[in-house]
């Protein structure tokens, strides 16, 4: 059911569940962790006389580096699959755009490094048996214990890894870019008895095993921790579901969701949820949603535009529909705020996270500025909130409407053009060098405005921004 109309009146948000922040020496232990597993699995190929092996034949040298190069991607496989695990503490060190950046240029060297290992493994042992490179393909995929479930995997982790360049990313929905993405399990779930069964770095030693062992056992328990078990039961114990549906414009819904306790929820105005809505067909694919206002006592709500995937069926969504919450996710919140004085630049549904940070935030009036782009007058989403939040709080509010500069790229609308990015920036924040500033709109706009930003004069420390990358 969906109704005509804005949103009711913002309202002073209720106390929420303390999130304590994340010590910054978080992500250099992070860091240090993975380049320690990285030091640990070579130590162990030492020990496996990997080393000697150079100095033999080329058979020998091809299978010991090819043992090296499969025993180093199954380690960043692992690491991936961590990464993958939404585990908490690391999705608020580093924040969703730059742990997906780390997950994707880990995947990617863990494939090379599995492609390397496939070709040098079969080179060693084709020198070896003295046979073509084809019937020794077709041996060890025949004979070796396991070898035929390891090629079922690295099809799969094929699958999901060119998918994951960025055109074939452009091209695809992200419901189908999420489901095919699933394949990486399947990829590191089949190669595991083949590692089992037949690698000597696994097997040969009490110690290997027991390291491969718990690598394994981490990243599978953090898989059904916190991809799993923490979503169903935050969703049980709060008993989510929709309550209204309202119209903000002609493509724009807010979905507004009551529950028990949502105060408790870990969240923070800014952050972002995963939601599968239980209405039929489809619900298992999950889209990501900033929280649109300060998460309340018994509501939490979000606010969408209709871009033909997932989104495209939230104005049809019924009071009562059941609601499956992941997350929260994303840093862009408070808590990396820096000084007194807060900026919040948006564009298009860019507002959604936005406001709710305008609403939650702690400052002084006069202390606060929104700079709110749309393509006209019609698309400034809770035009009427804002105005009222704006007069409540003292913030100080400009509304860029209309058409992009031909020819530029410009976070201006086309009656800017007579101005410089920077310039305008500076007009708009005079005190811009002692300003936290929010970013959040369409990729190339946050790129334009954060060029501007800078070359105005911002602090890099104090440029807050989030993207939904995948």
């Amino acid at each position: 059911m969906v109704q005509d109309g804005r949103s009711s009146p913002v309202h002073v948000a209720v106390e929420t569940a303390r999130v304590r922040p994340v010590p910054r020496w978080w992500r250099d232990a992070i860091a240090v962790t993975t380049l320690l597993s990285v030091l640990i699995v070579v130590g162990l190929w030492v020990s496996g006389r990997g080393l000697p092996l150079l100095a033999l034949n080329r058979a020998d040298q091809l299978t010991s580096l090819g043992r090296l190069s499969g025993l180093l991607a199954a380690d960043l496989l692992l690491v991936q699959v961590f990464l993958m695990a939404r585990v908490p503490v690391v999705e608020r060190s580093y924040g969703h755009d730059d742990l997906a950046r780390k997950h994707r240029l880990v995947g990617f060297w863990s494939f090379n490094l599995l492609i390397l290992h496939i070709i040098l493994i079969t080179l060693g042992y084709t020198l070896a048996d003295h046979r073509n490179v084809f019937g020794e393909t077709w041996t060890i995929l025949t004979s070796y214990a396991g070898m035929l479930i390891a090629l079922a995997g690295t099809i799969a982790l094929t699958v999901v890894t060119v998918t994951s360049v960025r055109v074939a990313r452009r091209r695809l929905r992200y419901e189908s870019w999420h489901l095919l993405h699933l394949y990486a399990y399947a990829g590191v779930g089949l190669a595991v008895p083949h590692q089992i069964w037949t690698g000597a770095d696994f097997i040969a030693h009490p110690v290997a095993r027991i390291y491969w062992w718990s690598a394994y056992a981490t990243a599978a328990g953090a898989v059904v921790l916190f991809r799993l078990g923490l979503p169903i039961w935050r969703t049980l114990r709060h008993g989510i579901s929709v309550t209204d549906v309202v119209r903000e414009s002609h493509d724009v819904v807010t979905v507004r969701m009551g529950g028990r306790g949502l105060n408790r929820l870990p969240v923070q105005s800014g952050q972002f949820f995963i939601f599968r809505f239980l209405d039929g067909p489809g619900w298992s694919g999950g889209n990501p949603y900033s929280l649109s206002a300060a998460p309340r006592y018994d509501r939490i709500q979000i606010t969408a535009k209709d871009l033909g995937d997932g989104s495209g069926r939230l104005a049809g969504l019924r009071p009562g529909t059941k609601v499956l919450l992941e997350g929260p996710y994303g840093k862009l919140t408070g808590q990396e705020r820096v000084g007194a004085k807060v900026a919040m630049l948006a564009s298009g549904i860019g507002i959604t996270p936005m406001r709710a940070l305008l609403e939650d935030l702690d400052y002084e009036p006069g202390n606060a500025t929104l700079v709110y782009r749309a393509r006209s007058e019609q698309d400034l989403i809770f035009r009427n909130e804002l105005d009222q939040l704006a007069r409540r709080r003292g913030i100080t509010v400009h509304y860029l409407t209309g058409s992009r500069i031909p020819g530029r790229d410009s976070w201006l609308p086309d009656q800017a053009a007579h101005l410089s990015d920077s310039v305008a920036m500076l007009r708009l924040l005079p005190d811009i060098g002692a300003t936290d500033i929010f970013i959040c709109g369409p990729d190339a706009w946050m790129d334009a405005a954060t060029r501007a930003a800078l070359r105005a004069g911002a602090q890099r420390d104090r440029v807050h921004q989030e993207r939904f990358t995948w």
